[in-house]
């Protein structure tokens, strides 16, 4: 435990991967719902957007906001293409939803997205039944047209929450039961929602299964802070980048256990690192999490450890470079159908600002101890949110002259990181 109290602290915004899946379920739901702390970022707008062409009243996302749910049947055929614009986790979802939907939608993307692999989806869907059809590839564009659906039993190649809570809400909407299994356990947001508006979601080690609902309950649910945005700012806790060189306290945030990897991992490093459940939400528990900074060592972080920090990945090779020793990330063939591909993205960013690292097939090395050497360069953030924050508190560090092209990009998850970031530093 810490022994220092924080002087600092820091709520970030509500966490992404509830926040769309709080929408989708308030639409999906018999009655009206109450959601607070949404993440008024680029990618919910897109979820909140999609909904609203396929017939559902979505208000302006704001702090505290009332959905009237249409039912698990109450969608409609859309006028027009559906524009997810960068967010993976609405086209995907959504191609859940529209699985179940008796009609065709044709879902789009902004250049980005629509690079990224959708077939993976696709092809479970399409064994319950639904129908896809792509321009080009297994990319967006891509037209869903769905229907009567079967039940299925999917053992899915790789760990995805996304392609996992498709299946779930195919189910959910088709009427039929599902049951996916996992290589390593993906985020349960999904399950942990669905379960607690009363659908009977059964959660056993790698496997999740749905049994069919009549309907869904409406709900009050207060979106806890992301653990993903929360983790730039332990980093910088952790590096001592933080006013006073003291703890950070980071309140409010979602303490789910699929989603507390990268913390593990800070605290393997050698960063004192403390968290506490105060409250639970639609599942999901809640609480603070304390980070003051001790001397870093180099890990070793292995593929079963992925799932749970992926989208922390790109802040664990920054913070390497301050650590002793070697840390090498393996199993991570994910990150290269990301946003970017953030493999090949953050290594070559890390040797332009000056530090040492490699490029591996499915993860990357980095050697630290730069005895004090300065960081500097200007990084390409090829319009990637995590890459444009990672190098933002690596920059921020003493010493360190690191520039952003597209400091704009973190509007898809963080749209007052910058500001947040000036408050807290030294």
């Amino acid at each position: 435990m810490i022994a220092r109290p924080a002087s600092l602290a820091v709520r970030v915004p509500g966490d992404k991967s509830i926040s769309h899946r709080a929408l989708i379920c308030a639409v999906l739901a018999s009655g009206r719902s109450r959601i607070k702390n949404i993440l008024p970022s680029a990618d919910v707008r897109s979820t909140a957007g999609v909904l609203g062409a396929l017939g559902a009243r979505v208000p302006k996302l704001a702090d505290d906001m009332r959905v009237d749910g249409r039912g698990l049947a109450g969608l409609a055929a859309p006028s027009e293409p559906l524009d997810c614009g960068n967010s993976g986790t609405t086209a995907r979802l959504m191609s859940g939803v529209l699985s179940g939907c008796p009609f065709p939608s044709r879902l789009i993307g902004d250049a980005s997205l629509s690079r990224r692999p959708m077939g993976r989806v696709a092809r479970p869907l399409a064994t319950m039944g639904a129908q896809f059809a792509f321009d080009a590839g297994e990319h967006l564009p891509m037209v869903v047209t769905g229907g009567r659906l079967r039940p299925i039993e999917f053992d899915s190649p790789t760990a995805s929450a996304q392609v996992k809570s498709a299946i779930l809400l195919a189910g959910l909407v088709g009427g039929v039961p599902v049951t996916v299994r996992e290589p390593v356990r993906s985020r349960d947001h999904t399950e942990r929602m669905l379960a607690a508006l009363g659908v009977q979601v059964r959660s056993l080690g790698l496997e999740a299964s749905l049994e069919p609902a009549s309907d869904l309950s409406a709900f009050q649910l207060d979106v806890p802070a992301d653990p993903s945005s929360a983790a730039f700012f332990a980093a910088l806790a952790a590096a001592g980048g933080v006013r006073g060189g003291g703890p950070l306290e980071l309140t409010d945030v979602a303490l789910n256990p699929t989603r507390l990897g990268f913390f593990r991992v800070l605290r393997d490093m050698g960063a004192d690192v403390a968290w506490e459940v105060h409250r639970d939400e639609c599942g999901e528990p809640v609480g603070t999490i304390t980070v003051a900074p001790r001397g870093l060592e180099g890990v070793e972080v292995r593929s079963e450890q992925v799932p749970a920090m992926i989208d922390e990945l790109p802040m664990l090779a920054c913070l390497a470079t301050l650590a002793d020793g070697v840390t090498e990330i393996r199993g991570a063939s994910e990150l290269r159908v990301k946003e970017s591909d953030r493999i090949a993205a953050v290594v070559e960013n890390l040797r332009v600002v000056g530090a040492d690292a490699d490029e591996l097939r499915d993860g990357l090395r980095v050697r630290g101890n730069r005895r004090g050497r300065s960081l500097g360069g200007a990084v390409r953030t090829h319009g990637d949110h995590r890459l444009a924050m990672a190098f933002g508190v690596l920059g921020a560090l003493s010493g360190n002259a690191i520039t952003v092209d597209d400091p704009d990009c973190v509007s898809v998850s963080y749209p007052g990181f910058w500001s947040d970031l000036e408050r807290v530093t030294a």
